[in-house]
């Protein structure tokens, strides 16, 4: 089953900037596959500014969220695995969303059996 998240950052990330907020990701970057420059990680995670004004070309894809931005003046290619977000939430008021590892629950759970009886 595909997880649901990579949709509720998209829907976030337009109410957010439709409404002249600055999204912002929580990303755990002990997490495979996770590309951001490290001296801004702190504790395993960062913080990354997704706004249009702070990113170029970005994508928020099913699987990755990835876009260019600078960094100390120099701009970085980065690429986060969207089960590595944590959160999406406005700079200006906190509001948002959590996720809790929703890609990994989602296939652990298509992998178990069903506790449902059908009954006649």
């Amino acid at each position: 089953m595909i997880s649901v998240a990579p949709y509720l950052i998209r829907a976030y990330h337009q109410w957010m900037e439709d409404s002249q907020l600055t999204p912002h990701v929580l990303v755990d970057c002990s997490k495979a596959d996770v590309v951001v420059p490290k001296a801004y990680i702190k504790q395993d995670q960062i913080v990354l500014n997704i706004s249009n004004e702070a990113t170029n070309a970005l994508v928020i894809s099913n699987e990755t969220i990835s876009f260019k931005a600078r960094f100390d003046g120099k701009s970085q290619t980065i690429s986060v695995p969207t089960s590595a977000v944590l959160t999406i939430y406005a700079g200006e008021n906190g509001e948002g969303m959590f996720f809790e590892n929703g890609a990994e629950e989602a296939e652990q759970s298509s992998d178990q059996d069903s506790n449902l009886t059908l009954l006649d």
